[in-house]
């Protein structure tokens, strides 16, 4: 017996939650979908939030790539002044004010809602496959499906084994890079230094969440390169100064000790790894109580310092770049000169400039726009382990 279609009325916090929920819903065309003016209303207003915007034009697009199978509703006597309070309330009178609609089920996450729904004998329900946002460089993880087309600088899975799909031809990645002593600790570790030490790739981004290594690894990367192998002659670490909580204000002194406070991480895991193997020429003074870096060998700059520069022979480390605007990136990238490898590395979910989003950051761009070209290369850092036991927990409770 053929089960009569149901009538999903959706609520904005569903569309937020997962834009393709109204596929979900239909089921193909089994199920009716209407969509109230007021929650257009409520989209259009979120629509200049930074922390949504990029999310509310995707459930736009997705509006408007299925028009055809949604129906609008609207009550015919006023539109509300948008607040909070009174939006839900005309949501509800455009599903009474609907009686061509059998038996309407409004789909929302919000339990006061529902609750206001049951008083008014309108059926509701929880939307439960929730999804959350993913950015160009989460969902390209550097892995193509076996059947279909590769990638240039792509890997798949072959008998349990990552196969490389080089301009050049295919590889099986069979052996452990360990630049200046540093031992990966996972495949995806060893297959972003396999794309980070190979000639015939210019630029490499690398996303993962904190405590992957991704910084540690391409400094391990970067010394071995321009120390042992002499394939540069300097190695440049550029990062946005973006800063968390309240503002420092202005910082005296000269611009090393202007950006000692951002990057003293990075002055770490150099002295980690200077620990690890000797990199004397680095520093200006390895015995100094706080070591001073040779600027002809290795340079921490700030952005703004970028512009004019024309950058030659050197490997160039761009921190936290999901910080950076598409302008910022474009202006960066555009100072690579003859014999630079440029290693972006970011995370698109901790987001920390407030006119950025997951979208439209400078790593997503990198992604979205040089992602299929012979020279470019892109993966994602996975594994188990990460910075530590603290780290893991809220990693894996999704704090």
């Amino acid at each position: 017996m053929h089960q009569a279609p149901k009538n999903y009325i959706v609520d904005t916090n569903v569309l937020i939650e997962n834009p393709y929920s109204i596929l979900s819903l239909r089921n193909g065309n089994e199920n009716n979908i209407y969509i109230p003016y007021h929650v257009l209303i409520e989209l259009n207003s979120l629509k200049t939030n930074p922390r949504l915007r990029h999310i509310v034009a995707k459930v736009i697009d997705v509006l408007l790539e299925n028009r055809d199978h949604i129906q609008f509703i609207r009550n015919g006597a006023s539109v509300s002044h948008f607040t909070e309070e009174v939006v839900d309330n005309f949501i509800l009178r455009e599903i009474k004010d609907s009686p061509e609609i059998p038996d309407p089920i409004l789909v929302t996450n919000d339990r006061i809602l529902q609750l206001q729904a049951g008083m008014l004998d309108i059926a509701s329900e929880e939307f439960k496959d929730s999804k959350p946002f993913e950015s160009e460089s989460q969902l390209y993880t550097g892995f193509c499906d076996n059947g279909d087309k590769p990638l240039p600088n792509s890997f798949r899975w072959v008998e349990g084994k990552p196969v490389m799909s080089a301009p050049s031809g295919e590889r099986a990645i069979t052996w452990q890079h360990t630049p200046w002593n540093v031992k990966p600790r996972s495949v995806y570790q060893n297959l972003a230094l396999e794309l980070i030490m190979d000639d015939a790739i210019d630029l490499v981004s690398v996303q993962s969440e904190a405590g992957f290594g991704k910084t540690y690894l391409a400094l391990a990367a970067a010394l071995y390169l321009t120390l042992e192998k002499r394939r540069f002659e300097k190695i440049f670490v550029l990062k946005p100064t973006i800063e968390l909580g309240a503002k420092l204000g202005f910082l005296p002194g000269a611009i090393e000790e202007k950006m000692e406070p951002y990057v003293r991480y990075i002055m770490d895991l150099v002295l980690k790894l200077h620990a690890q193997r000797p990199a004397n020429k680095i520093f200006a003074d390895p015995e100094a109580h706080v070591p001073r870096y040779n600027t002809k060998r290795f340079e921490i700059l700030p952005l703004a310092f970028i512009r004019g520069m024309n950058i030659e022979n050197a490997i160039v480390i761009v921190d936290e770049c999901q910080n950076l605007s598409r302008a910022e990136v474009r202006a960066l990238l555009t100072r690579m000169g003859e014999g630079v490898k440029c290693l972006c590395l970011g995370d698109t979910s901790q987001v920390d400039n407030p006119y950025l989003s997951e979208s439209n950051n400078g790593l997503n761009w990198i992604v979205r726009k040089f992602k299929g070209f012979d020279n470019y290369a892109h993966i994602v850092l996975k594994g188990d382990r990460s910075r530590g036991p603290i780290t893991d927990l809220v990693l894996r409770s999704k704090l």
